[in-house]
């Protein structure tokens, strides 16, 4: 049995139930055979692999909190410290009912390899609770997050563990996170990103991970012969990340036709009114379907289904395992040549293979949504110089890192032989990086 086959088998056995952490280190470990066969005796003597797939820490704690009623209510609380062999932890804080330990550890995993193609000191890790922030009240809100902190706070800090914002998790949940840090600590340092402007947040950091997805598009687009001006794209989620997408496609002359939420998707034919979308979510909270009262041209679709539209480019930006089999058929049949993730792997293995095989031109989560981490770090950057820079800084320099993660991406891919196969080439290059600092530093 080759090396990657006994640790992904250590892996199964060790982390029963956790069917996304299996998936995440199967498909690395999977795609990074060719390097690691290459060094099997050294990386084995050190126990390499053993210690890249395992945390270097798991917090879980219980998070008591009091609703509008007066009642107690509690929910579970965790961040997993995945490896800072490149520097403190970085990765974001997940408010969903949905969160648990297993999907904790492979978005963590994940992280790892996301911040090593930044080429940016930070580390990865992940974190957050099956609290939902949906329906619940601003004081209800504050009241679960001050508690989540009060006791985070003892395991982060701006040079060991730096949260950023993830599903459910935005400007609100981070003011209230970040103000129970400063009243516990008396610190007010960089220990979160995504603040508000008022208190050491970045300019762009709202737009930068959709920003990003796009500047990768568009980077990958170019270096094979295509352009994203005139073309359609599809995109799922209506979040951050789905909203900004959208804004970077229409501003290089793409035409996004459809989004969706959690209950169904939209459709529209003439291209999405992306100023009503964010009145719908990040002014009203509302739900996608409301798009249709002031747009009767539009179609509005309950479940599931999206990719069913066809489409020249997809954008999958809601959640993981979101795009099957099933899907990435149905894309290919209508036309699609190009996806680029901008969620945590949103594609299941399948479909992933699928687009591989036929030759689709296919951008995996941990270089395409990169954007977001990236522009964390700049934040943290800002903070540790007491400086702000203007919009253009920011966003000029996020464009800078996607092109080189690009860049990067499609040169491992080369170099060993599996030129186009961008999974392959984010995974070897993340790889490469974390695995030479944690030689350097011995058995940590």
């Amino acid at each position: 049995m080759s090396y990657v086959d006994e640790v992904y088998d250590r892996v199964v056995n060790q982390n029963p139930g956790e069917a996304e952490f299996h998936q995440a280190v199967n498909e690395v470990l999977d795609s990074l055979k060719l390097v690691i066969d290459a060094n099997e005796e050294k990386y084995r003597k050190m126990g390499l692999l053993e210690r890249l797939v395992e945390p270097e820490r798991i917090i879980s704690f219980r998070v008591p909190w009091v609703d509008d009623n007066g009642q107690v209510q509690v929910n579970k609380g965790y961040r997993v410290q995945f490896n800072s062999a490149i520097g403190p932890y970085k990765g974001g804080l997940r408010l969903h009912p949905s969160v648990n330990q297993g999907i904790l550890k492979f978005l963590g995993f994940e992280q790892v390899f996301k911040n090593s193609l930044t080429s940016l000191p930070i580390g990865g890790g992940k974190g957050g609770s099956n609290f939902d922030p949906k329906g619940k009240s601003d004081r209800e809100v504050m009241a679960f997050c001050q508690s989540f902190m009060t006791e985070l706070s003892k395991y982060i800090g701006a040079d060991q563990d730096v949260p950023a914002g993830d599903i459910g998790v935005g400007a609100r949940e981070i003011g209230f996170l970040y103000g129970q840090y400063k009243r516990l600590t008396g610190l007010y340092e960089g220990v979160l990103t995504g603040k508000g402007l008022t208190y050491g947040g970045s300019l762009a950091r709202t737009q930068a991970t959709g920003y990003g997805l796009v500047y990768i598009l568009d980077e990958m687009l170019k270096h094979n012969g295509k352009e994203l001006a005139g073309k359609n794209v599809v995109i799922s989620g209506s979040g951050n990340v789905a909203i900004y997408a959208t804004e970077k496609v229409q501003q290089l002359g793409g035409n996004v036709i459809a989004l969706s939420d959690s209950n169904g998707y939209i459709y529209d034919k003439d291209g999405i009114d992306l100023n009503l979308v964010k009145e719908i979510k990040e002014v009203r909270r509302g739900r996608i379907k409301e798009y249709v009262d002031a747009h009767p041209t539009a179609v509005y679709t309950e479940g599931k289904g999206i990719w069913s539209i066809p489409c020249d480019i997809a954008l999958p930006c809601a959640t993981q395992n979101e795009l099957n089999l099933d899907d990435a058929k149905m894309l290919k049949a209508n036309g699609c040549f190009a996806v680029a993730e901008g969620a945590n792997m949103p594609s299941t293995r399948e479909a992933t293979d699928f687009f591989l095989a036929n030759e689709m031109f296919f951008m995996p989560g941990k270089a395409a949504n990169a954007g977001g981490v990236a522009t964390s770090a700049l934040e943290m950057s800002q903070n540790s110089q007491r400086l702000s820079w203007t919009f253009d800084e920011v966003d000029e320099k996020l464009h800078s890192i996607m092109v080189n993660i690009y860049a990067k991406t499609a040169s491992a891919a080369e170099r060993y032989g599996v030129k186009g196969n961008y999974v392959a080439g984010a995974n070897i290059a993340g790889f490469e990086k974390v695995v030479e600092a944690m030689t350097a530093q011995g058995v940590v």
